[in-house]
């Protein structure tokens, strides 16, 4: 029993690791897109640029890079992240977009 034990822990291992590390990046993703979210509905609301880059850096991170724009009459808020944990060896990134139309003032 304990050299089968022996043999089959590291390969439990890896897999708990890497069902870890999935969590993670689908966190980050999700982070990521509340943050866009949030953004555009800041944006579309009248708030500055910088309050809307404020809110979505505060939702996906300090780490996160945010983009405030416009496109046809919409406001645009990008959000960018790199993946923690491992993955970031990898440069693998989150990201988000989100668009909303502008509130009437």
């Amino acid at each position: 029993m304990t050299a089968e034990l022996a043999i089959a822990l590291p390969g439990v291992v890896l897999v708990l690791l890497m069902l870890l590390t999935a969590a993670s990046a689908a966190l980050t993703q999700v982070r990521v897109a509340d943050a866009a979210r949030a953004g555009a509905r800041a944006a579309a609301l009248g708030e500055p640029a910088e309050a809307v880059r404020a809110t979505a850096t505060r939702l996906a991170g300090a780490e996160a890079w945010v983009r405030v724009g416009e496109d046809g009459g919409f406001v645009v808020v990008e959000v960018r992240r790199e993946l923690p944990g491992p993955l970031a060896v990898l440069d693998l990134r989150a990201g988000a977009t989100a668009r909303a139309v502008p509130e009437p003032s």
